[in-house]
Formats: structure tokens, sequence, C-alpha cells
């Protein structure tokens, strides 16, 4: 032993460790990375961006949306809706669900500081969601390609979510351990984990769909791979749950502020901030509909150029996900959940710069990115991932001024 090189004996004894302590340093290493890259955005914050001259990493961390956390936290949801003077609803903390910030409260207690608990939250759900993912995948690519994607998700362009005051480490936790529940066939697991997502971020009518396109695809291969009854029930009955769950914060809204339309027309007021005249009702799809008319025309290149342009994406990714071998790979669950997501986003979102953090439920797809076995590959997309996550933060931090640039 005393005879082999130094970096033969390294490999052998990380290798040795166990996956959690393996993830978790190399967690830790792009937790670190990541910091030195706030730090040095707050200190570039120009006069004239949302934090100024003089902002430190704390007002990074809780700024934004983590505001709006905040005020859930501290002073739950308005009874009467907020009004435009034009008599629009304006935006209020009904857009926000409760566990994230209610969690943070919680553990920032002892510290009497809400943000201290939300990054504590965010860093420990972000660690949890890195190592379900490493687990999850390593079933359908194996442990190296996994831990690789599993680094690339946490080197990710938006890796700075792992530390803001934003729900989305806690949901995809919960996600990731619900999409590897029902590869594992452990459908009990959703009873408890379809509420707990349902009220952290909005997308569980996602995983309703998702559910009911696995539940398809089990009757259809139910030759080669049995359905017993007691699954079928299962399935059947998350997916209800589900839905239930999904349309229950719109009951909720309504109820307390006795305005049926009260979350629709809160969500709606956030893309007024984009399309002054969206005073209409919610209709599906239309959101992605008018974004492709509103940016090509910005452009310059007119609606008809992002009419073509939305559907020729559409069909691309559909491509991708049914005919690339390396998605295919991932296994039939993992494509049909980014399917269900994609439609869901679809029909309910108006693309702006919030719409890469919007696709970070599509995270396992990263273990297709890092199944080819080209160490320069991998390499190459690890650099790519830190650039992009400079950029990102800089752009959206350092810079971020208007609704331009939302993170």
């Amino acid at each position: 032993m005393a005879d082999q090189p130094l970096t033969a004996r390294v490999v052998r004894g990380w290798a040795a460790l166990p996956l959690s302590l393996r993830i978790g340093g190399l967690y830790l290493l792009a937790r670190l990375v990541t910091h030195g890259l706030l730090v040095l955005a707050a200190a570039l914050a120009p006069a004239g961006s949302r934090f100024g001259p003089g902002a430190g990493v704390g007002d990074l961390l809780g700024g934004w949306d983590a505001q709006w956390y905040w005020l859930v936290a501290v002073a739950g949801y308005p009874t009467t809706l907020p009004l435009t003077p034009d008599g629009l609803v304006t935006e209020n903390q009904w857009a926000f669900l409760p566990v994230y910030p209610m969690l943070a409260n919680i553990v920032g207690a002892p510290a009497n500081s809400w943000v201290a608990g939300a990054v504590v939250v965010s860093l420990v759900a972000g660690y949890g969601a890195t190592y379900v993912l490493c687990r999850m995948l390593s079933e359908r690519i194996g442990t190296s390609a996994a831990q690789w994607a599993a680094v690339m998700f946490a080197c990710a362009p938006l890796a700075a979510i792992f530390h803001v005051g934003y729900a989305e480490s806690l949901f995809l936790l919960l996600l990731f351990l619900a999409l590897w529940a029902v590869q594992r066939r452990a459908y009990a697991w959703l009873y408890l984990l379809i509420p707990v997502m349902g009220f952290t971020r909005p997308g569980v009518l996602a995983f309703a769909l998702f559910l009911a396109l696995h539940a398809i695809a089990r009757w259809v291969c139910r030759r080669t791979d049995p359905l017993p009854a007691r699954e079928v029930v299962h399935i059947v009955a998350t997916g209800l749950l589900g839905v239930v769950v999904g349309f229950s914060w719109v009951v909720i809204a309504g109820v307390v502020t006795g305005q049926p339309d009260a979350y629709l027309s809160t969500e709606l007021a956030w893309r007024r901030n984009w399309l002054p005249d969206a005073e209409g009702g919610f209709l599906p799809f239309e959101g992605f509909v008018q974004a492709a008319a509103f940016w090509f025309t910005r452009a310059g290149l007119g609606a008809v150029a992002g009419y073509i342009a939305l559907a020729a994406s559409v069909v691309l990714v559909a491509l991708v996900l049914w005919r690339e071998r390396h998605v295919r790979r991932l296994g039939l669950d993992i494509r049909l959940w980014s399917a269900s997501y994609l439609v869901y986003l679809l029909a309910v979102f108006f693309p702006q710069s919030s719409i890469m953090r919007l696709l970070l439920p599509l995270s396992p797809l990263w273990g297709a990115v890092a199944l080819p076995r080209s160490l320069a590959w991998r390499c190459g997309v690890l650099a790519a991932c830190l650039a992009g996550q400079w950029w990102w933060i800089h752009a959206m931090y350092a810079l971020g001024n208007t609704f331009w640039r939302i993170p």
C-alpha cells in the first residue's frame, strides 16, 4: 500500500466513502464556489441596481421573491386583495405557497432571522435534492454517470438557487423523492410527498398528469411489467390526490378573500408587467402564445415568426425526449415527467427571464448530459455550468434592476 502513488490512494479512499459523503463533499465545494460568486456580485452591484453599492451577500440572499416569502412568514395572506388605481388585482402573497416560508421561519427562530432560516433550509434541501437525484439516476445510468450528473446539477447555471430564500431547493427535494418513489414502485410515499410538494411550489398538477401517463404506460406494458391491483389503486388515488391538492390553493384563496379568481388574478398581475393590457381571465396555453408574439415582435421579427418558433420548439423537444438515445437511457418515467412538466408550463406560464428557474424541475435530464464517457466533454459541461452561473448571478443580482431581469 505504501508503494502506491499518492493519487491512487486518494482515488481509492474517495471511492471507499459512502455515496452520501462523496455527494456531500462535492456539494460543499460547489456551494463555496457559488458563495464566492455571490460575494463578487454584491461587490460589483452598481448604483442603479436593485441592491445598490455596498450591498452584502445577505441582501442578495433575501432579495427578489425571497421578500414575498418573508412577507408570508411574518404577515400571512391578505383577506382583501390589493388593487391598482385602475381596480385590477396587483401582486400579493397569494402567489407564494406556505410550506417553505413557514419552515424557514421555524428554522430561523433561534437566530431571530427569517433569511438565515431560509438559507439553511435551501442549502440543506439542495444537498438532499442532489443526493436523491444521484441515487435515482444511478439505477438507470450507473453510479459514475449519476455522480457526474449530480455535480452538474450542483454547479448548474442557476445553482445560486440553493443559497437564496426561494422554495425551489425544497420543491426539488420533494419532487425527486416522489419521482424516485414512482421509479421504485413505492407509491405509498406519494400520499405524504404530494401534499407537501403541492403547498411548497406550483407544479403538483404536472405530477398528477405524469401519474396519469405513468398509469397508461404501466397498463400497456402489464404483460412484461406486472401491474398488481394494489398498485392500480395507489396510482389512481395519488393521481387524484395531486389534482385535489393542485386546485386546493385556488379554492383556499377564493374562500379567504371572497373572490373566486383571487389566485389566478394574482398570478396575472405579474404578467401585466410585460403586457399592460393583460387584464382578462386566465386561458390555458395563452401565455406562451402571447409571449411568442410579444418577444419576436419586440426583436423586430414579427408575431408569425414567434408562432413558428414556438411550434418548432415543441416539436424539437418532443423529438429529444422520445428519440435521443441518451435521454432514452434515463427510463420512461423521467421522460414522461419531463413531458408532463413542459405541457404544464405551456399551459400556465408567460415566459420571461424567470423561465430558466421554472425549468429546474427538468433537472433529472442532467443524467443524459452526463452519459457520454469523455472526460473532456464532462469537464467542458462543468466549465460551461460555472460560466453560466456567474452570468446568471451577475445579471440577476449584481445588475438586476427591472422586470427584465427577474431571477
